[in-house]
């Protein structure tokens, strides 16, 4: 059984939920590399959910325990709010330590950002 991921972006500055944030999900190999599993879109509710994503291959499906990044591309973002934005990407760096649901939220402003683990 493998673990399932969603993601959720709050433009604090705006205070609404970030759509149409490119999102890419890579696996980080035991020789650093990171490989490519999948990418995803937030939608109008700045969700990612796991049914979402659209996987590289059926294999990448299984999100087995191990290091992943999320990389977020807030600049596209920024750029359509007509905002410098500080942070051009947001990697998120974080294990995969079991089969459960992980939920990983993005608080987002034009200069700066911070996450955790939801639920």
């Amino acid at each position: 059984m493998s673990a399932t991921l969603s993601s959720h972006i709050l433009d604090t500055h705006l205070g609404k939920p970030a759509a149409n944030i490119a999102v890419t999900l890579h696996r980080i190999a035991q020789d650093q590399n990171a490989v490519c599993l999948a990418t995803g879109t937030t939608n109008s509710d700045g969700r990612v959910s796991p049914d979402h994503w659209q996987f590289e291959t059926s294999e990448d499906r299984v999100l087995s325990t191990g290091r992943y990044t999320l990389t977020f591309d807030t600049q596209a973002y920024f750029d359509t709010q007509k905002l410098t934005a500080f942070y051009p990407q947001v990697i998120i760096d974080f294990v995969i330590s079991d089969s459960s649901h992980y939920h990983v939220p993005l608080l987002l402003s034009a200069h700066g950002y911070s996450t955790y683990r939801g639920s």
